[in-house]
């Protein structure tokens, strides 16, 4: 009888709490769109208030915090009582930081992060790491070498973003150390080929986001059944910032020219060997960058190839295999008509990528791959068991920092989606401009939505559903819509990849190691000079009805030569005393 009593209120509270969260769910919107009425421009202070405090104070722990303080307490300001309202905004916050954490989604993308950190430590410490510096170090005998072979490994781990930054950067960070290639200069090479590679790749953990989109906005808005995958394609000449990104880290290091902060950091490099800025703080501990190969053992190239192999192979049989499982599970019969009748074939195949969960095959994928280094480690008798696992543990403890970090970003995220800051933005920019500006304006845009928010994926579902059919009413033209649908994915990623409070620009500089406010601030001068080409030779000449096949090789010839009269060289003798006296300059000001 006990038992029934307690029952009846446990099952009242029960409901009460699903209903409580349906309401929630099926009213977040409106409540972005009330925030963003009611509080107009002050939707723009905490995305502000973390990007500024991030360049003050020099700390993007302190930063992130703040911000999402900022903004739970915007939210939660209702009358005249500050004290209730600072009261209840430290209990959201704690709210948010849980709900981040216990997110599927982003609980995988820190275990990932946090595993790959426990591979490259063993790796390292089989000597593998040190072995493939060596072996690219013949190859990679200066710094143009080097920072070409970094962008071509960019360029081949295109199925994820996450993966590249993490991949990319430890294999490469000791070579381009060797070099004297400056940190920021290999953040930058990662970043600027992990969401850009990732976004136009034809397989990749993004793609079918991006293909439901596209589909998505064509059925519900004007009632048409395209072929996204298709049309995606067609988006890839127009994604201009994307691809003159991608040619600018090429352009650059063959040409051996820099400009602004950037220029001053590979000085540092060339005439004094320091990599880090004095008094920097990289995203990685000393603990993880201090690793060393365990003395008096053979080195091979084996002991890093096998367990990365095993990651990415891993990788791609678990996109595969994961997005198979959903798809058959699912209720969609055409595809698995295509399973039935060509499993393997290019379309099933990304299918696959394009249905699978990427942070929990990700994260399989490393554990494996650790799995594979441990029993490597002690199979060769490099380490005792005991030893391979405090080492595999010491590398996931170096990458602390950075789930700390991703978790007040996404809190940040949250609380900006709630105060409605992307439906102020769209609201005050979206009938601005003419026609023939339209492609231009949605670029810019997408720019500030995903640069405020550190989210591209968020950005691009907000405006492709206006942008598609807001196109459409402007100019029927397949053409136009296309070049506007792919300004909304470029834009996006444009915005996301400078942004301090991106999760792809923080793990950037772990994987090299690199302050992270010193990549932001030597990234954003490049990012924002492709940006203005992508603009003024890339849209407006589109919006105008160029051809995109004058204005996208033109467009490249145009950087390449500004390139050349506004980058210094960095090989330059007399640079080491414009560097000096830059040098002094910045200390005096400090």
């Amino acid at each position: 009888m006990k038992k029934k009593k307690l029952l009846i209120p446990f099952l009242a509270i029960t409901f009460i709490f699903l209903f409580q969260v349906t309401a929630y769910a099926s009213t977040a919107q409106e409540l972005a769109k009330a925030n963003a009425e009611r509080l107009g421009i002050f939707t723009l202070i905490p995305p502000l208030i973390a990007i500024v405090l991030a360049f003050i104070t020099k700390n993007v722990i302190i930063s992130l915090f703040v911000g999402v303080l900022s903004g739970s307490l915007l939210i939660q300001i209702q009358g005249n009582n500050l004290f209730y309202a600072l009261f209840k905004s430290f209990l959201d916050f704690v709210q948010r930081i849980l709900a981040s954490l216990s997110d599927p989604w982003n609980a995988g993308i820190i275990l990932q992060c946090l595993t790959i950190g426990g591979v490259i430590a063993l790796i390292t410490k089989m000597g593998g790491a040190k072995a493939i510096a060596e072996s690219l170090a013949k190859k990679a005998k200066t710094p143009v070498s080097a920072q070409l072979i970094t962008w071509l490994l960019g360029l081949i781990v295109f199925f994820d973003d996450y993966a590249n930054s993490l991949i990319v950067g430890p294999i490469m960070r000791p070579v381009t150390d060797k070099m004297k290639i400056s940190r920021e200069r290999l953040s930058f090479i990662i970043d600027a080929t992990a969401a850009p590679v990732a976004g136009i790749a034809l397989i990749s953990t993004w793609i079918g986001y991006e293909l439901s989109l596209i589909k998505d906005a064509f059925s519900s808005s004007l009632g048409q059944d395209v072929d996204a995958f298709g049309l995606f394609i067609q988006t890839i000449p127009y994604r201009f910032y994307n691809i003159l990104i991608l040619l600018f880290i090429v352009i650059t290091a063959v040409m051996m020219k820099e400009f602004g902060p950037m220029y001053h950091a590979e000085r540092r490099a060339r005439t004094t060997g320091k990599v880090l800025r004095d008094g920097a703080q990289p995203m990685v501990s000393e603990e993880a960058t201090n690793i060393e190969a365990k003395e008096g053992i053979k080195l091979s190239i084996w002991n890093a190839i096998i367990p990365i192999g095993v990651l990415i192979i891993g990788a791609f049989a678990g996109f595969y295999y994961n997005g198979y499982t959903n798809i058959m599970g699912g209720e969609d019969e055409a595809l698995k008509a295509l399973f039935a009748s060509a499993p393997y074939s290019f379309k099933a195949v990304q299918q696959t990528f394009s249905n699978s969960d990427a942070s929990l095959v990700l994260f399989q994928s490393a554990l494996l791959a650790s799995i594979v280094a441990i029993i490597m480690a002690v199979g060769k008798k490099i380490l005792t068991l005991s030893e391979a696992i405090d080492t595999w543990i010491s590398g996931m403890k170096s990458l602390v920092i950075t789930g700390a970090i991703l978790l007040l970003a996404w809190s940040l995220s949250g609380v900006i989606k709630d105060l409605g800051t992307a439906n102020y933005l769209v609201s005050i920019l979206q009938y601005s401009l003419p026609p023939f500006l339209l492609p231009t304006l949605i670029f810019i845009l997408g720019s500030v939505i995903s640069f405020a928010t550190g989210t591209s994926y968020g950005t691009m579902g907000i405006l492709m559903p206006l942008t598609i059919p807001l196109a459409h009413a402007i100019s029927p033209d397949m053409n136009y819509i296309i070049m506007s649908a792919g300004a909304v994915l470029t834009g996006a990623i444009f915005g996301d990849h400078c942004s301090p409070i991106s999760d792809t620009t923080i793990l950037s500089s772990m994987g090299a190691a690199c302050d992270h406010l010193d990549h932001t601030k030597t990234q954003i001068y490049y990012a924002l000079f492709v940006a203005a080409i992508t603009i003024v030779f890339g849209y407006i000449p589109v919006g105008f009805g160029l051809s995109i096949k004058l204005v996208l090789p033109g467009a490249i010839v145009i950087m390449a030569l500004l390139v050349f009269i506004v980058g210094k060289p960095v090989e330059d003798i007399n640079a080491k005393t414009q560097y000096e006296s830059h040098t002094g300059l910045e200390e005096k000001a400090l």
